[in-house]
C-alpha cells in the first residue's frame, strides 16, 4: 500500500514540474503543444515519439528547432494560422523521424533551403491545404532514401518545385501534386533524381499545367501516370516521355489536348481519356500493342479499336501456324496484338460504327419519306400562298404546319445523304460531322419543325374547336390577327427550343 502511495506521489510531482502551459498528451500517445504557445518549447522530452504543432502563435519553425528529439518519428504542423516559414535546416538531426505532415497552415509562405535533408528513416512527406505557399527553394529536398511518399496538394505555388537530389531507393514510391492551380508547366527533367527505382503512381491532377514540356519525364521509371482534370492542358510534347520507361496507365481525362505522344503507347495497358473533346483523333491504333482498357470520349474511337480486333482476329488461325513467325513482317502486321480490348463508350443506336442506317429497307424508306415530304410540302405552300382568294385563318396555320414539315424533310434529306457518304465507315467521320456545323444545322431544323409541327396542329385544332362552339356567334370569330400573335409565340418557342443546345442545355450530337 505505501509502495502504491509512493508512485501516486511521484507522478504528481513530475506532472507538477512539466511546463503545463506549453504541452500535454492527448491520447493515444502523441505530444501537442499547448494552443497559444509562441515557440517550441525547449524541454520537450527527448523520448517524444510524436509531436503536433497545432494551434499555435508560432511564425516561424527556426532551424534545428527539434534537434533535441532524437527519437521523434511523426510530425505534425497542422492549423497554425500564423506560421509564415519553415526555416532551412528546420528538421535536422532526427534520424529516426519517418512521417512529417504539414496541413492548414493558412499564411505558410516559404519553405526553405535544406528544410527536408538528410532524414535517413523519412518515409513520407505530405503538405497540404496551404493556400499562401508560393516558395519552396530548389535545395529544400535532398537525400531522403527510404521516401516512398511526396505528396504536395493545395498550394500557390507557381514554379514546380526541384525533387532532382531527393534521391530515393525505394520500391513503390507514390508522389502527387495536386490542386495546385498556379502551377502551368512541368519541366523537362522534372523526376529525373526523384527515386532509382519504378515510381508507382505520378498524379499531376487537377493543378492549372497547360503545357508538358519535352523530357519532361526523361530517366524517370513509372508505372502509372495521372494528367486528370488539367483543364488548360493542351499541349503535351512529342518527346515529353523520351528517356523514361515502364508506363502501363495513362490518365489525360478532363484535358484538353489533342494528341498523344506516339513514344509511350505501345507499353501502355490502360488509358483514359473521358471527357477529352480535343482528342478527336487518336494515333495509329497498331502502336497500342498491349492495351487491355481504354475509357474515352467518342465512342467512334471505340469503334476503331473493335475494327481492328475484328481484322486482326481474322487472322488467328494462320498465326496458330508455328510457321507464322518465319515471316516477321506478317506476324508483327497482324499476330503481335490479338488481344482483346474493353473499350467504353460502347456504340450505340445514336452513335453507330458502320453506318447511321445498317437497314436497307430503312434507307429506301428514308429517302421516298424525306422526299415526299419536300415536294408533298412545297406544293401545299405553293397552292395555299399563290391562291388569289383571301387568306383565311384555317389556310394561314395550314401554311405554317406545311412549312414546319418541309423542315423536317429537309432533317431527314441531310441525314440521308450523310449516311450514304459515309456508308461502311461511318466511324471516321462521326467525330468531325457531330461536332461539326452539319450536325448542328440538322439538329436546329429537326427540333424547331417538331416543335412549331406540334405547336401549330394544337392550334388548328383549338381554332377547329373554337369556330365549332361559337359557329353562330360572329362577334366571337377568330380573327387572323389573333391567328399571327398565336403563331409568332409558337415560332418563338419553337425557335427558342432549337436553339438551347447552343447554349449548353443538351446538345445535337447526342
Amino acid at each position: 500500500m505505501s509502495l502504491i502511495m509512493l508512485m501516486i506521489v511521484v507522478i504528481n510531482m513530475a506532472t507538477a514540474s512539466a511546463p503545463v502551459s506549453q504541452m500535454h498528451i492527448k491520447p493515444g500517445g502523441c505530444h501537442q503543444l499547448r494552443p497559444g504557445v509562441t515557440e517550441i518549447p525547449s524541454n520537450i522530452s527527448t523520448n517524444t515519439r510524436c509531436l503536433k504543432v497545432m494551434q499555435t502563435q508560432i511564425r516561424v519553425i527556426p532551424r534545428g528547432a527539434f534537434t533535441s528529439l532524437q527519437h521523434l518519428r511523426k510530425l505534425t504542423i497542422l492549423q497554425n494560422d500564423i506560421l509564415e516559414s519553415i526555416s532551412a535546416f528546420a528538421f535536422a538531426n532526427l534520424s529516426r523521424l519517418t512521417d512529417i505532415v504539414i496541413s492548414e497552415n493558412a499564411a505558410l509562405e516559404r519553405i526553405e533551403a535544406f528544410a527536408f535533408s538528410d532524414l535517413p528513416e523519412l518515409t513520407e512527406i505530405i503538405i497540404e491545404k496551404s493556400k499562401h505557399l508560393s516558395y519552396i527553394h530548389p535545395d529544400a529536398f535532398g537525400n531522403i532514401t527510404k521516401l516512398q511518399r511526396l505528396s504536395i496538394s493545395n498550394t500557390r505555388l507557381r514554379i514546380f518545385p526541384n525533387f532532382s537530389k531527393i534521391r530515393s531507393t525505394v520500391d513503390d514510391f507514390l508522389f502527387e501534386l495536386q490542386e495546385n492551380s498556379h502551377i502551368e508547366r512541368v519541366p523537362a527533367n522534372a523526376f529525373r533524381g526523384l527515386c532509382s527505382q519504378a515510381i508507382s503512381d505520378i498524379r499531376l491532377t487537377r493543378n492549372g499545367i497547360k503545357e508538358v514540356a519535352s523530357d519532361a519525364f526523361n530517366g524517370t521509371r513509372m508505372h502509372k501516370l495521372f494528367l486528370r482534370g488539367n483543364k488548360r492542358l493542351t499541349h503535351i510534347n512529342p518527346n515529353a516521355f523520351v528517356g523514361s520507361s515502364e508506363l502501363v496507365v495513362l490518365d489525360v481525362s478532363q484535358t484538353t489536348v489533342s494528341s498523344l505522344p506516339n513514344s509511350i503507347l505501345g507499353g501502355l495497358r490502360k488509358l483514359f481519356a473521358e471527357s477529352t473533346s480535343q482528342l478527336k483523333k487518336l494515333p495509329s491504333l497498331r502502336l497500342f500493342t498491349k492495351l487491355h482498357q481504354a475509357d474515352l470520349t467518342y465512342q467512334s474511337h471505340c469503334c476503331a479499336f473493335q475494327n481492328i480486333h475484328r481484322n486482326r482476329s481474322k487472322w488467328n488461325i494462320l498465326c496458330s501456324n508455328p510457321k507464322a513467325q518465319d515471316d516477321l513482317g506478317f506476324y508483327r502486321e497482324h499476330c503481335s496484338n490479338i488481344t482483346s480490348i474493353t473499350c467504353s463508350p460502347t456504340p450505340d443506336a445514336f452513335n453507330p460504327c458502320e453506318d447511321i442506317m445498317s437497314a436497307i429497307p430503312l434507307r429506301v424508306l428514308i429517302w421516298i419519306i424525306s422526299i415526299l415530304a419536300l415536294l408533298g410540302n412545297a406544293v401545299v405552300l405553293l397552292v395555299l400562298l399563290g391562291s388569289r382568294s383571301k387568306l383565311t385563318v384555317p389556310r394561314f396555320l395550314m401554311c405554317h404546319l406545311a412549312f414546319a414539315d418541309l423542315c423536317m424533310g429537309i432533317y431527314l434529306v441531310v441525314i440521308a445523304t450523310v449516311d450514304m457518304l459515309t456508308r461502311g465507315r461511318y466511324y471516321n467521320n462521326a467525330i468531325d460531322w457531330q461536332m461539326g456545323l452539319g450536325c448542328s444545322a440538322a439538329g436546329f431544323f429537326t427540333v424547331f419543325a417538331s416543335e412549331l409541327s406540334v405547336f401549330t396542329l394544337t392550334a388548328i385544332t383549338l381554332e377547329r374547336w373554337h369556330t365549332i362552339t361559337h359557329a353562330l356567334r360572329l362577334d366571337r370569330k377568330l380573327r387572323l390577327r389573333h391567328a399571327s400573335i398565336v403563331m409568332t409565340a409558337g415560332w418563338i418557342f419553337s425557335s427558342v427550343a432549337a436553339l438551347l443546345p447552343t447554349v449548353g442545355v443538351s446538345s445535337y450530337s447526342k
